[in-house]
């Protein structure tokens, strides 16, 4: 299957098109909305790279259509930095942003991450056993190892490490995280997750300060990188 990149520049098209060459079978465009929206049903692409700056449609609505049909995952490309808009892009279906400029390498570690996500289906992310450097995750048992030292996570910890690690590389919303972890309880998402993240970062990273694991979108949530 291809890749859909869409963008309304195509000298940003060639950027992305060259970063991504190599793990194509076949690289696909569209300059519009639109255009992004025909390709993608009759190709249906394993991976969109969208631009939001679009003539015909924004992002949003495009990432909405998408995502009514195809669970391919979209990495949304903006040159805008507002917090509040990257939660409406991850809200509505958006996998991972990317703020412009942006470095290949970058684009490269975030795109294999969503390919490697999305291979993945739910009963085999769901009994997988994730490592990363020295820590060891089993979501099954379930256990935590750091340098082969078990490690005690309380069941709260426990249930937004299992969201986060089962999303690896799909930046999640503060919305989002608080939804799946505490359901219907009501309260200060930002705050909650604020504490437990930094209890588990105290508990799994080498150095808590600059964390490699979980990594925190600012104003938008936070991530699990397995390549950090």
């Amino acid at each position: 299957m291809p890749f859909l990149i869409v963008d309304d520049e195509p000298q940003i098209r060639r950027v992305v098109r060259n970063s991504l060459a190599e793990m194509a079978d076949r690289i696909i465009e569209a300059s519009t909305g639109r255009d992004a929206i025909d390709l993608a049903a009759a190709e249906r692409p394993e991976l969109i790279v969208l631009d939001l700056g679009l003539p015909d449609l924004g992002g949003e609505a495009v990432c909405r259509e998408i995502r009514q049909w195809s669970t391919a995952p979209i990495i949304v490309l903006s040159a805008r930095h507002s917090d509040q808009e990257k939660v409406a892009l991850l809200d509505a279906g958006a996998d991972d942003y990317i703020t412009k400029p942006f470095s290949p390498p970058e684009l490269q570690a975030r795109a294999r991450a969503q390919l490697r996500r999305a291979r993945l289906n739910p009963s085999q992310s769901a009994e997988s056993t994730v490592e990363v450097g020295d820590v060891v995750i089993d979501l099954v048992k379930p256990s935590l190892k750091k340098g082969g030292v078990v490690v005690h996570l309380t069941k709260t910890e426990w249930d937004l490490l299992r969201v986060l690690v089962r999303h690896a590389g799909r930046t999640l919303t503060h919305q989002q995280l608080f939804r799946e972890v505490w359901g219907n309880s009501y309260g200060d998402a930002q705050q909650y997750l604020r504490v437990h993240v930094r209890s588990l970062r105290r508990k799994m990273e080498s150095d808590s300060v600059r964390p490699r694991l979980i990594v925190t979108e600012p104003g938008v949530g936070y991530r699990f990188e397995r390549e950090p």
